[in-house]
């Protein structure tokens, strides 16, 4: 089904073709790929105002996550009823604060990717609330990515280590 990548910013740069081939491979790798999916490049007042509207702070953050499938369990895959079902949800990628994070020797072209995939996550009913729930996560982000590596040659980690 359809990937729809789109940058509605011009704050910082976003490759979005090597950006869509690893997006590709992370919804491969979650068994994903039937379903639909949008994410949306926004800068930091758009996601700030975001983050206001839908969670209540005031501040910019990394990325949003927005689940077509309520309900989802962590681990389980959507079992969409009708064709317009297949349907994960969007993801919005705040590329300028994303790009404000990255220090010394981080590229921000591979952040982008690690935080893309805990957006998919959050979209499969994955969380972080609770230690236990952030282990779960934690593990599935690293598996997923652990499948990209093998297919690309990077050396990526998930971001949520420090987010319990």
């Amino acid at each position: 089904m359809a990937l729809l990548l789109r940058n509605l910013q011009r704050a910082v740069p976003v490759r979005r073709a090597p950006l869509r081939r690893r997006l590709q491979l992370l919804r491969a790798a979650l068994g994903v790929q039937r379903f639909d999916l949008a994410v949306v490049c926004v800068d930091n007042r758009t996601i700030r105002r975001l983050n206001g509207v839908y969670r209540a702070r005031d501040a910019p953050t990394d990325v949003l996550s927005f689940p077509f499938h309520e309900n989802v369990k962590a681990g389980e895959l959507p079992q969409p009823e009708t064709p317009d079902d297949y349907n994960l949800g969007d993801i919005f990628l705040g590329v300028e604060y994303i790009f404000q994070q990255c220090r010394g020797g981080e590229d921000y072209f591979d952040v982008l990717t690690v935080t893309a995939t805990h957006g998919l996550c959050h979209l499969l009913g994955f969380t972080h609330s609770t230690e236990a729930e952030w282990q779960k996560m934690f593990q599935k982000e690293k598996q997923v990515l652990e499948e990209l590596n093998r297919l690309t040659g990077t050396r990526l980690q998930p971001l949520t280590r420090g987010l319990f």
